[in-house]
């Protein structure tokens, strides 16, 4: 699909790996709306790509549909959307205390990265459906996994499950999308220089950066970026899950 001229939604797309692709989206000539919580750092982004911001919660229905109502009144039907928003606080199953992990902390992560995103692929999926395709296609939807999908840490145990319950939605998704036009692709990125690993000494930024066996350094978020943008192009990237991670395989911890 050709980007330019398109609408398309970005979830979490105020930092972190949702803003390079908010970037990479406008530069190539889309119109972009970004859904996030964070409403200071959202509205900067959409005056900077001349998009616009969406204070959204992805675990409410309500809010995204209303979200997506709001921008393709702005923009157009989104033709492409990428589900970026997620959370990953480290917690183990059974503390060091031998206390067990508050099923209500393990959902709060559920809810956000796996419903979250069903959430918003749904409601997007429900109204691309009935747009006129552009060539061979109605519209594209990108998922946001992780390696720790198939890797997943000792502390991961809610992020690893959420993300991998993404990585299995993906093929059945694109099954059943098939027939109004939609693709559906999962993106699992490795270590990226996140915030939340901005925010780590530069030492240890290093120290995780030479875990990956090549390139020996931490993800740069345009890299994801990128990604995205070819997933768009190529039409026949479909069901799959494409592992962004400079070949890194997690250890334990």
């Amino acid at each position: 699909m050709d980007i330019a001229g398109q609408s398309a939604v970005v979830t979490g797309g105020a930092s972190g790996l949702g803003a390079a692709t908010v970037r990479a989206l406008a530069q190539a000539g889309a119109r972009v709306a970004i859904l996030d919580r964070d409403a200071a750092k959202g509205e900067a982004m959409a005056s900077a790509v001349q998009g616009s911001f969406h204070a959204t919660d992805v675990t409410d229905p309500d809010q995204v549909k209303r979200a997506l109502h709001d921008a393709a009144a702005l923009h157009g039907a989104a033709r492409i959307v990428v589900n970026c928003a997620g959370i990953g606080p480290p917690a183990r199953i059974v503390n060091r205390d031998g206390a067990p992990l508050p099923l209500a902390d393990f959902m709060a992560v559920v809810n956000v990265n796996l419903a979250g995103t069903f959430n918003v692929l749904s409601q997007a999926a429900s109204a691309m459906q009935a747009l006129d395709p552009v060539g061979e296609e109605c519209g594209v939807i990108i998922n946001t996994a992780s390696v720790a999908a198939y890797d997943g840490q000792i502390g991961q145990a809610a992020y690893a499950a959420s993300k991998g319950a993404i990585v299995a939605l993906t093929l059945p998704a694109a099954r059943e999308l098939a027939r109004a036009r939609i693709r559906v692709m999962t993106i699992a990125p490795g270590l990226f220089l996140t915030p939340l690993l901005e925010s780590l000494p530069q030492e240890a930024q290093d120290s995780l950066g030479r875990q990956v066996p090549f390139p020996p350094r931490l993800g740069h978020p345009s890299e994801y970026a990128k990604m995205v943008l070819a997933i768009i192009d190529n039409p026949m990237l479909n069901g799959e899950v494409i592992r962004l991670d400079g070949a890194i395989r997690m250890a334990p911890k």
